[in-house]
């Protein structure tokens, strides 16, 4: 039975505050409740299913305990669903322990200056575990990674990405791998970071760029070539293809 305390602390999970207050986040869908169920079961707290999906997946809810999993019916789904059209099933996750690792001197890392866009944020989530990309570093003032949008549109790929938030200016004082920020005056990426191995990407908020005090410290400037006349590429999609000039 759902309860009105527990719908309402559903609901309060869709605003940042109450995340933190609580270490925990929603997320929904067949696809990536299955898979947060199959790789970090210890993460699930909660599920909340209509019957059908909880009798397709009577193998896979062996993992959690009776009481983990609650059958509600459709009206319920929607009242505890930040989607406009539910599907199946809602689930409660433990927020992950923010354990901080600087990157690494023999991989690609990415980093994001005020990506505020939370549709943006997912999508380059889910862009760096296609990747390989296994950390991003976000600055403070960028999307929260557990908003019902970064969670949905990554797909999963938070069970793989380690998303970090910090002062970009104070990591990259510290920083011991050669970075690199895409700006619109920078060097073209087919001649400055094809096959490159190690270093850190910087992406910069949609509509400022990369702060200028970031420019101004160790940083080679790149940019990708245009044969047309837009003024800029979207975040998510930049990231995509200078991810792609250093891996293929």
């Amino acid at each position: 039975m759902l309860v009105k305390s527990k719908i309402k602390y559903i609901q309060s999970l869709s605003h940042k505050k109450f995340r933190d207050e609580y270490g925990a986040f929603v997320i929904e869908g067949p696809k990536i409740v299955e898979e947060f169920i199959h790789q970090s079961p210890e993460r699930v707290l909660e599920v909340y299913s209509l019957v059908n999906w909880l009798k397709e997946q009577k193998s896979l809810l062996k993992k959690l305990g009776e009481n983990q999993v609650i059958e509600i019916d459709q009206s319920q789904l929607e009242r505890i669903s930040a989607m406009p059209a539910p599907n199946q099933v809602v689930a409660v996750i433990k927020k992950d322990k923010e354990l901080f690792s600087p990157p690494a001197t023999d991989k690609i890392s990415i980093a994001l200056d005020g990506i505020q866009d939370p549709g943006n944020l997912g999508t380059i989530i889910r862009t760096a575990d296609w990747f390989g990309i296994t950390d991003i570093y976000c600055s403070e003032n960028s999307a929260d990674v557990y908003n019902n949008k970064v969670v949905q549109s990554s797909m999963g790929s938070l069970l793989r990405v380690k998303v970090h938030y910090l002062d970009l200016v104070k990591l990259l004082g510290e920083n011991k791998v050669p970075v690199f920020a895409a700006t619109l005056d920078g060097k073209d990426i087919r001649e400055t970071i094809s096959g490159k191995t190690t270093g850190l990407i910087i992406i910069g908020n949609e509509s400022k760029g990369v702060r200028k005090e970031l420019l101004r410290l160790e940083v080679t400037q790149i940019r990708i070539p245009s044969f047309g006349n837009a003024e800029s590429l979207n975040a998510a999609v930049a990231t995509a293809i200078i991810l792609s000039k250093i891996k293929l």
